[in-house]
């Protein structure tokens, strides 16, 4: 993002003016700069599951070193992490897991609860403990129990316990495992907190949803059985953790699996319907189904030779193409035959043909337009093109690099098929520049990535290219940065008209002509990759977002582009001035949950290059918490953003 001066306008003190601007320069990190093996990381391994402490994915066992120094897990996925600090996880050498300890003589006659082990720590005295449903501590060898962590009959620590240790050194610190990671108490018992800071164990599943509008990025848990785990969000302005949310989508899958399992008499393991009447069905058996019918009928049923139907690729334009991957085959099946991994169809499930991938896959996404296929597997995300449209075969399978190590669980393309976002499972979601895009350059807003009408003097970038010069009819548009992924232009305050004919010059090559919509304003409110909008308290100049909400009958400074033409006129390509910065001619309204507020100014932002600054006056209001928040200027209403209010 283009900047020339280190000052911010608006009545800012110095001290504010460097807030603003370091949180500026912290949060606005040129996308242009990023290059198509970038990835970019949304949230952290971490649930927010109302416990004693934020919690992450299943741990089944947990075991001290003989000195008590070191502590150990192993996580449902398999893996062994060691901490010595009890603040940081490291990958651990060893294969296994010790073997369960023995339970101590003489604790078999009284049980806290049925089912409950019993763990001690040797030559420590008489304490005992016992976890089940919840954690319990015994002073007389087994005879009375306290429960330690029962709240309203739900454990602090979660539920489905799978193991305990005590500390060998110390009898009162004891650390317990299970579906909801690892909680430690120094105290026997009396309190408790998590251990699961920076340990890479986040059950990652299905993409349930991308950030839009006010809504972040939502994912779909998987549990060890391979059932959904639910669905968390991680929000436009979330800091700490993932937070559960409500996802009608997947309940009514999970509710039409249950069916049609129930029905079909084998697991359905994958359904998927385009928003029409079609539905694509896969079974534990490698057996695709489709209805066209909205599921009256099942005329097309394909066996596939191969192992379960992971999910499901679905043209939205023409759902008789579509791609289909599976999972591993068990190995009691395994035949002599070829077995499928990637399947594609032409003609809506009556046949389909191998496009020859040799590794099990999880989830796919594609690009009709460009032929890019992408698909989530252990070793990443594989890459390929073909044509959609014939019965070609795909290109040479190739890895995208720049991910973190581990099984990739899912993978999708956003409505614009810009960017790809990916699920690595234990560490969350990533997302990059989609690589097809290199070859299909895309024009589309600077604030929030999204193909929208441009406006006089908006701040617009080209995706997948990198652009030497651009013009607009005889205007010459300004290329404010350029980067191979990347560049980024503002259109002309000149600019008239309803369609803009951009004239885009790469740095090697023909000019590409771009038409687009031309609105006397097209308003954006200019978010991160997460859909967090930046939003600043005016007067102190800091950053406003979950952790730091804005305030009642305070004002509220929004960055935005594409509010059209000022007054008075600006030059194109310049940084507006530091005192008294062009105001937006276009009348501009606020609304908030869809009232309006009072907008208090709206001008170009000081020192900066094609940003505006619309300060907005938060009333006096009964409901706190997340609101939506969009700018209406002329009549063309902006992205809606999250904002959060407290007293």
């Amino acid at each position: 993002m283009c900047k020339s001066a280190t000052a911010a306008g608006g009545g800012l003190g110095p001290s504010s003016a460097r807030a603003l601007t370091l949180a500026i320069l912290l949060t606005l990190a040129p996308v242009w700069a990023q290059t198509s093996s970038d990835w970019y990381h949304s949230g952290n391994s971490l649930l927010d599951l109302s416990l004693a402490g934020l919690a992450t994915g299943a741990v089944d066992r947990v075991w001290y070193s003989p000195d008590g120094s070191a502590l150990s897990i192993a996580t449902s996925s398999g893996k062994i992490f060691q901490t010595n600090d009890f603040d940081s996880w490291t990958r651990s050498q060893e294969a296994k897991a010790p073997p369960v300890p023995l339970e101590p003589a003489g604790s078999g006659h009284r049980l806290p609860e049925t089912g409950a082990q019993v763990r001690a720590a040797a030559g420590q005295g008489s304490a005992l403990y016992a976890f089940g449903k919840f954690v319990y501590r015994s002073l007389d060898g087994g005879s009375n129990w306290d429960n330690l962590t029962a709240f309203r009959n739900r454990s602090i620590v979660g539920p489905g316990l799978r193991d305990l240790a005590v500390s060998p050194r110390n009898p009162d610190e004891v650390v317990v495992a299970g579906s909801a990671g690892v909680f430690r108490s120094l105290d026997a018992g009396r309190s408790w907190s998590g251990l699961n800071q920076g340990l890479p164990n986040l059950p990652g599943g299905r993409l349930r949803s991308l950030p839009s509008g006010d809504g972040g990025v939502e994912l779909e848990l998987s549990s060890p059985s391979g059932q959904t785990g639910g669905v968390v969000e991680w929000a436009p302005g979330e800091k700490q953790a993932w937070r559960p949310a409500d996802s009608t989508s997947a309940m009514g899958e999970a509710l039409l699996r249950r069916v049609y399992s129930q029905e079909r008499g084998v697991p359905v393991t994958a359904i998927s319907s385009p928003q029409n009447s079609t539905i694509y069905m896969g079974a534990d058996d490698g057996r695709i189904s489709v209805s066209t019918d909205g599921g009256r009928t099942w005329p097309q049923n394909f066996v596939t030779n191969g192992g379960p139907v992971e999910g499901f690729w679905i043209d939205a334009v023409d759902p008789r193409v579509a791609l289909a991957v599976l999972g591993p085959k068990p190995q009691d099946s395994l035949s002599a035959a070829p077995v499928p991994h990637v399947m594609r169809t032409e003609n809506g499930g009556t046949f389909w043909d191998d496009l020859k991938l040799d590794i099990p896959a999880y989830g796919v996404t594609a690009s009709r337009a460009s032929g890019a296929i992408y698909v989530a597997t252990d070793r990443g995300i594989l890459y390929s093109r073909t044509d959609l449209n014939s019965l070609a075969g795909p290109g040479p399978w190739q890895a995208l690099p720049g991910l973190p190590e581990g099984a990739v669980t899912d993978v999708r393309l956003d409505p614009g098929e810009n960017r790809l976002w990916v699920v690595v499972q234990g560490l969350g979601v990533y997302s990059t520049l989609a690589p097809h895009r290199l070859g299909d350059p895309r024009v589309v807003s600077a604030a929030d990535m999204i193909a929208r009408a441009a406006a006089p003097g908006a701040l617009m970038s080209v995706l997948g290219a990198r652009i030497a010069a651009a013009k607009a009819g005889d205007l010459t548009v300004p290329v404010l940065a350029a980067g191979d992924a990347e560049s980024q232009i503002q259109i002309p305050f000149e600019a008239r008209g309803g369609t803009l004919a951009l004239s885009l010059g790469p740095a090697t090559g023909r000019p590409t002509v771009a038409p687009i919509s031309l609105q006397s304003a097209s308003p954006a409110i200019v978010v991160d990759r997460d859909g967090a909008p930046i939003l600043l308290d005016a007067a102190a100049g800091t950053m406003l977002d979950a952790m730091n909400p804005a305030h009642s009958q305070t004002r509220v400074r929004v960055w935005a582009t594409g509010l059209g033409r000022v007054n008075p006129d600006w030059p194109t390509g310049l940084a507006a001035p530091l005192e008294n910065p062009p105001s937006v001619v276009a009348p501009v309204r606020a609304m908030l949950d869809q009232s309006p507020i009072e907008v208090t100014s709206a001008t170009l932002a000081p020192g900066y290059v094609g940003f505006y600054l619309v300060d907005i006056q938060i009333p006096k209001i009964v409901n706190y918490g997340p609101a939506e928040l969009y700018l209406d200027v002329d009549g063309h209403p902006s992205n809606p953003v999250r904002i959060y209010i407290q007293p």
